[in-house]
């Protein structure tokens, strides 16, 4: 073999690794995982099991339903594009502080507590799905569950 060609063998080679490489640097999704966030110290209820694949695939969501930017946009994602975990932006772990003498947050105050952010959207997500289901299949109850039992696996921890 030539010297040309061999470099221009060897200069291919490495432009396949970068494409390879660039195409495996996105976020990898798993098709369904547990939503624990190592900031948290101590959970209220069982995780909830999230169904990413079923939620993208079967429910037709797009990326962006879910992971929007600051203004709470949805951001034009596809499939192992990198995404910020939510605790990146809503960086208080838990719940807002609720009770006597504790001041009622509202809005991005609020949303700022990661609980409540998750909270919102998805159960927001899932009251407009059951809303348009029932109006569809003409039956009084939806399928997507907008209760704590019925996200949390076992209900309250122990």
């Amino acid at each position: 073999m030539n010297k040309t060609r061999m470099m221009t063998l060897l200069l291919a080679m490495v432009m396949s690794l970068a494409v390879v490489s660039l195409l495996w640097a996105g976020t990898k999704v798993e098709d369904e995982f547990v939503m624990q966030t190592k900031e948290y110290k101590k959970h209220t209820y069982n995780l909830v099991h999230f169904t990413h694949k079923k939620h993208a695939e079967e429910y037709k969501i797009s990326c962006g339903e879910c992971h929007h930017d600051d203004q709470g946009k949805a951001l034009d994602l596809k499939m192992g594009d990198n995404v910020q975990r939510c605790i990146e932006c809503h960086t208080k772990p838990g719940k807002a502080p609720k009770g006597k003498g504790k001041k009622k947050l509202k809005g991005a105050e609020k949303r700022a507590y990661h609980a409540e952010a998750l909270h919102q959207n998805c159960i927001k997500c899932h009251k407009a799905f059951n809303k348009s289901y029932k109006k569809e299949h003409k039956v009084k109850k939806g399928p997507a569950p907008t209760s704590c039992k019925k996200c949390h696996p076992g209900g309250k921890m122990k």
